[in-house]
């Protein structure tokens, strides 16, 4: 089975950031990254990966259009089975009690702490096996 994690953020650079970071992982294939350039995108592709496979969605807070946050409760509507973690530039007290109270398990600050990212995907992967 493979096993997929989503990565919603708007910036260009942000895939082929993500793809270094874990080259060893996808390389393996001990999961793929999807990759979604805006919210909408997103809910699209949480809903296209039917079956548990999709482990972990990772999303951008600030997005043109409709913002990670105003994604979060939807997404979760549409997939409750999945975890979500925030991502933003602005790890204020306030971002943080939104992003939780919409749905979200976690937030991670920018610049991303990849090993803290890299423990979270593997409680993901051992939940998922």
């Amino acid at each position: 089975m493979s096993v997929y994690i989503l990565v919603v953020d708007d910036e260009p650079d942000v895939e082929a950031l993500f793809r270094q970071q874990f080259r060893r992982d996808l390389k393996s294939g001990r999961f793929t990254m999807e990759f979604a350039p805006s919210a909408p995108d997103a809910l699209l592709r949480a809903a296209d990966i039917k079956d548990p496979s999709l482990i972990l969605i990772l999303s951008d807070i600030n997005m043109p259009g409709m913002s990670g946050l105003e994604m979060l409760p939807r997404v979760r509507a549409e997939r409750p089975d999945v975890p979500v973690i925030m991502i933003t530039a602005y790890g204020d007290a306030e971002t943080r009690r939104k992003a939780i109270e919409r749905g979200a398990v976690g937030l991670l600050t920018k610049p991303i702490d990849f090993a803290l990212l890299r423990q979270e995907i593997d409680i993901r992967l051992g939940q998922a096996a």
